[in-house]
């Protein structure tokens, strides 16, 4: 395609980030990336994504696409040049992935509350969790990636959850490996791919991370 500019506002830990910038790897589209400071955000950010003032927010060619799976599939859309992230000549299998594409904020929503709530019954919050990652386990079954052969649009949807792994396991007192072995294998396979590897954050520092909140948030 002709010259363009694509800057990425983003914010490291965010499992919604990893997303887009995986599949900007994944199309070998280069881009700028703009690290936000969510305490205080950047007049550009509250600019380009005025409605929610949240990341990540696309901007190419100086018009801002938001929300993550939005962009994902804008980024399928406008470089088709590499392979397409969700099938394109079965409408069924297009709109199945991207069904369990929105599912996956369950997933992300289930884990969240293992490290940011206290009290209550923690083995409830371990199970809803444990139950969303089977879920896609079964839609997985037996193939390399949730896309088939090659990595697809749920994969990417999914995938920078796996930097969280470590600390869901450490609140939520559970191995990911024991409770949901298909999922640990599939994060095996897309780490091997450059795209991932590169751009979802170290599971450590993401701990890490999640302490420092939870100091801020007065959880202990």
């Amino acid at each position: 395609m002709a010259h363009e500019e694509v800057t990425l506002l983003d914010f490291w830990p965010s499992m919604y980030g990893m997303r887009v910038r995986v599949a900007l790897a994944e199309k070998g589209v280069k881009f700028e990336y703009k690290e936000e400071n969510l305490a205080g955000k950047s007049p550009i950010l509250l600019e380009m994504n005025p409605i929610y003032k949240k990341i990540p927010v696309l901007i190419h060619n100086g018009k801002p696409i938001c929300e993550s799976l939005n962009i994902v599939q804008y980024i399928d859309e406008v470089w088709k040049d590499k392979s397409p992230f969700l099938p394109c000549d079965d409408p069924y299998e297009k709109y199945q992935a991207m069904f369990w594409g929105d599912y996956v904020e369950k997933v992300f929503d289930s884990g969240r509350k293992l490290w940011m709530e206290k009290g209550g019954e923690p083995q409830t919050r371990r199970k809803n969790y444990i139950d969303s990652l089977r879920m896609l386990e079964g839609i997985l079954g037996d193939k390399l990636y949730f896309g088939g052969e090659k990595i697809g649009y749920l994969d990417i949807s999914l995938i920078g959850i796996c930097s969280w792994f470590y600390t869901y396991e450490k609140f939520g007192e559970f191995s990911t490996k024991n409770e949901a072995s298909k999922i640990i294998a599939w994060v095996e396979r897309c780490m091997k791919r450059e795209s991932v590897s590169k751009y979802v954050a170290e599971p450590l520092k993401v701990y890490d991370f999640a302490l420092q909140i939870r100091k801020h948030c007065g959880i202990e």
